[in-house]
């Protein structure tokens, strides 16, 4: 049984067949989801989402895109999402200097206060980085995110990233990108990540692995990272990273 720790089952494409989706990934024996809020809206859906489905878990937050956005209120309504039992992580957070949709001094500004209110709320944070890995690693030594731990979600940065995260005793998880035909050094980095640090993701309906690449990505697909990750360990088998992703995520998400 695996779980897909980044989903985004509240996005419009899954509007027309989310249930058929939930089926096929069980059918395919994805086990558990969690599902990401990347503003308020977004959050909430995803709450809503978990409650309606057993399964389902979500998270709550404000990707470093949306962090503009943010209104009076937000962060009171987050307090209040906390207390629902299904929310198992703050997030997807962090920094995105590649499209710079907000300022880089707002998301700095913004990714120090979420991860205060995750520690606030003792939840694990969910961490998005692009072409900001410095920033990001020092923002999270900072704030002390290491006091609640957490994931490098869809992890494509470089070795040093990998370090990083991992001394901070942070988790690292890999998408469908790993699949790419052009992801060498991503595969080379995977094989170095300890078993008890190892997560999967498919970020659907993003970053559909080989040989779906460039249709819909669903959770049902996770299945194809988890056998990537074991070919380029020539010691494990699929049980092996089967076994030990899903002990990881349930150790981070508290997923019973």
């Amino acid at each position: 049984m695996l779980i897909d720790t980044h989903v985004h089952l509240d996005d419009n494409r899954f509007s027309e067949d989310r249930d058929a989706v939930l089926t096929r990934a069980h059918e395919a024996g994805i086990e558990a989801f969690v599902t990401i809020g990347c503003d308020l809206a977004t959050s909430q859906a995803a709450v809503r989402l978990a409650e309606q489905h057993p399964s389902v878990y979500a998270s709550i937050g404000v990707h470093p895109h949306e962090v503009k956005h943010i209104g009076d209120g937000w962060y009171d309504e987050f307090r209040r999402l906390a207390q629902t039992k299904k929310v198992v992580a703050y997030g997807e957070i962090g920094l995105d200097y590649h499209y710079n949709h907000s300022s880089p001094q707002e998301q700095r500004e913004r990714f120090r206060e979420q991860i205060q209110l995750a520690r606030e709320l003792a939840l694990p944070v969910i961490i998005h980085t692009r072409d900001a890995q410095e920033d990001t690693v020092t923002i999270l030594r900072e704030e002390q995110a290491a006091d609640i731990g957490g994931v490098l979600h869809c992890f494509s940065g470089d070795a040093w990233l990998a370090k990083d995260a991992l001394d901070l005793g942070f988790y690292l998880s890999f998408s469908g990108i790993v699949t790419f035909q052009n992801a060498t050094t991503l595969r080379e980095i995977a094989k170095t990540v300890p078993l008890d640090r190892l997560l999967i993701e498919t970020d659907c309906p993003y970053l559909a692995p080989v040989p779906y690449r460039g249709k819909r990505n669903e959770p049902a697909y996770v299945a194809h990272v988890a056998q990537q990750l074991a070919a380029i360990h020539p010691s494990l088998t699929m049980e092996d990273i089967a076994r030990n992703t899903t002990q990881n995520a349930k150790r981070l998400f508290k997923i019973v």
